[in-house]
């Protein structure tokens, strides 16, 4: 198991965000991204199933978590442009991005436009798109009504629905305060980004090695997006997990471990 140790990365501006590390100097940095109403706590269980080989970071993202919460700037490409000065305050050259949810979007933006900073891309039950699902526009229905404080049984009940089968207490009890640090209009703002933006724009121009992992009881992305994103990207492989939800890392984290591992070792 390996030893987490938490830093803060300071960018252009003087935004500041805390991250986790793990693993050893020497190999290819990993950087997972976490998606929305989130933190760098939800790849804790993937970041405990790592081997000291691999050296992980693990940004919160701005107005999330513990992490500087500034008035605006919560579009797709604004955690994007976060994603790229973060690599450079690390002082990462080039990384494997792992993007979780719609972290997945800042990732496979900063990939499209700057592949010579990604060494390749694993996309955790990211979405191709989100505007016109049903679902999503369910929760925008109920996010677009938050006030602060944001109630916690509204936040439990949105985390408990990511998932296919019940994840430990302690943990769900974490992600689930983790997320209530994220003000009503971060929430609001976030969404609204994600939905106003042209997500499937975002998907073209990628040319690095790209894994896409799915549960197949993921009730918000379907598997019909899991393919848009496979056509879209060339070379892009698709690995599908029996019986799990939207967010892999947390109900299988030790798979999501495995697999990554195996992806980081095909770039030496």
């Amino acid at each position: 198991m390996s030893t987490i140790t938490e830093h803060r990365a300071v960018l252009p501006g003087g935004l500041t965000l805390p991250y986790a590390e793990t693993g050893q100097p020497g190999g290819t940095p990993v950087v997972l991204v976490h998606g929305y109403a989130d933190s760098w706590w939800t790849f804790e269980p993937v970041l405990r199933h790592l081997p000291a080989s691999v050296h992980a970071y693990a940004p919160t993202q701005r107005g999330h978590g513990d992490a500087d919460k500034p008035q605006g700037g919560y579009l797709p490409e604004d955690f994007a442009d976060d994603l790229a000065a973060f690599l450079d305050a690390a002082g990462i050259e080039r990384a494997v991005l792992v993007g979780g949810s719609s972290g997945g979007i800042a990732a496979r933006i900063l990939a499209g436009r700057a592949p010579h900073r990604v060494a390749g891309l694993v996309l955790l039950g990211v979405p191709a798109a989100l505007a016109g699902k049903p679902g999503v526009l369910e929760i925008w229905d109920r996010v677009n009504k938050l006030d602060d404080p944001v109630d916690p049984a509204f936040a439990e009940e949105f985390n408990r629905g990511l998932t296919a089968e019940p994840v430990p207490p302690g943990f769900l009890r974490t992600v689930t305060e983790e997320s209530l640090k994220a003000p009503a209009r971060v929430w609001r703002e976030t969404m609204r980004g994600l939905l106003d933006t042209d997500l499937r724009a975002t998907l073209y121009g990628i040319l690095v090695p790209t894994l896409v992992i799915w549960g197949d009881r993921d009730r918000i992305v379907p598997r019909s997006d899991q393919q848009t994103i496979v056509d879209a990207i060339f070379g892009a492989e698709l690995l599908v997990y029996e019986g799990v939800g939207h967010v892999p890392y947390w109900e299988r984290p030790e798979w999501v471990a495995r697999d990554l591992t195996e992806f980081v070792g095909r770039f030496g």
